[in-house]
């Protein structure tokens, strides 16, 4: 495929918001190439891929890529290899939420404060614009990021989304349904399901910028302490907060009988949990020094998004 999308790295000073809106604009430039790169392809398929590609949201597991490749000593020649990186696991998470909304999995109407895909387009266009989001995943890393590290980025997201991640912890969320799990039992759900693409993030990040193994296994223990942090805040959210807020269905937990950190130990032990795993995650990304000024903005803002 080849593409070109300038990038200029962002001031370490900057807040959350505008350090996530920076990496979002340069990732939106990079998804916008896409239409004119799959000429071959349906119109309505990528228009269907487009609607909820395109859709907004944090971005947050493509700034932790370039993030990390920052703070791991990436260089410009290497940006290709990252922003390929950013790009696929946007769509492999992208894709996780088409289908999640499906009436199969979550039923749900609302995603991002719009109507879901399914609603717009219809279940089978929705089901395939998914699928479809997924090998083009793996194309662009294929054929965008350079082939000395794009074998091992193909590896990190495969493993990553796979039956031992993603997949498989939506599979333990759907069998613990209304049934009681231990918190070690929930902590690896949500390790899978969530934790495994958010850990992803920084290695991938990590490995594009061609990082040691100290900081691969630095990135590697925060993006895990970060990934239950995240889920905790979550569970939080559902519990909390309102549609409106959300831009998408609240409540949903407690009416399907899922496990989660509030129903196990109360509102204020999950947010002393998700605190001790910020804690703990800031604490693995020390030998970083500065350069991890900016993982460490991105990492309280997951946190302290219920309060």
């Amino acid at each position: 495929m080849g593409v070109k999308v300038s990038f200029a790295i962002p001031p370490a000073d900057l807040d959350a918001a505008e350090l996530l809106n920076r990496h979002a604009r340069v990732l939106g430039d990079y998804f916008k190439t896409f239409r004119g790169r799959l000429r071959q392809a349906p119109g309505r398929l990528l228009d269907s891929i487009e609607y909820s590609l395109l859709a907004g949201g944090k971005r947050l597991r493509p700034a932790l890529v370039f993030e990390c490749w920052r703070c791991c000593g990436g260089k410009p020649a290497t940006f290709p290899s990252a922003l390929a990186a950013a790009g696929a696991i946007e769509l492999i998470h992208t894709f996780s939420l088409v289908h999640d909304d499906l009436p199969a999995m979550d039923d749900d109407d609302l995603r991002r404060g719009r109507p879901t895909n399914h609603k717009v387009f219809g279940e089978a266009m929705a089901i395939l614009a998914g699928d479809a989001m997924v090998t083009l995943a793996f194309e662009i890393l294929a054929t965008d990021a350079d082939s000395s590290v794009a074998p091992a980025l193909v590896s990190e997201l495969a493993h990553a989304s796979g039956p031992e991640g993603m997949i498989g912890g939506q599979v333990l969320d759907i069998d613990g349904e209304n049934t009681s799990l231990s918190l070690s039992e929930l902590q690896q759900l949500h390790a899978m399901k969530t934790g495994a693409l958010l850990t992803a993030s920084c290695r991938l990040g990590a490995r594009a910028a061609g990082a040691g193994e100290e900081a691969l296994q630095a990135v590697t223990a925060f993006g895990k302490h970060l990934g239950l942090a995240f889920q905790i805040v979550d569970d939080l959210l559902d519990l909390t907060s309102t549609a409106e807020q959300l831009g998408k269905a609240t409540g949903k937990d407690a009416a399907k009988g899922k496990n989660t950190y509030p129903s196990l130990l109360g509102i204020e032990a999950s947010r002393q949990e998700a605190d001790r795993q910020l804690k703990l995650g800031l604490g693995a990304i020390k030998l970083l020094e500065g350069e991890a000024k900016t993982l460490r903005t991105l990492a309280e803002f997951v946190v302290r998004r219920d309060r």
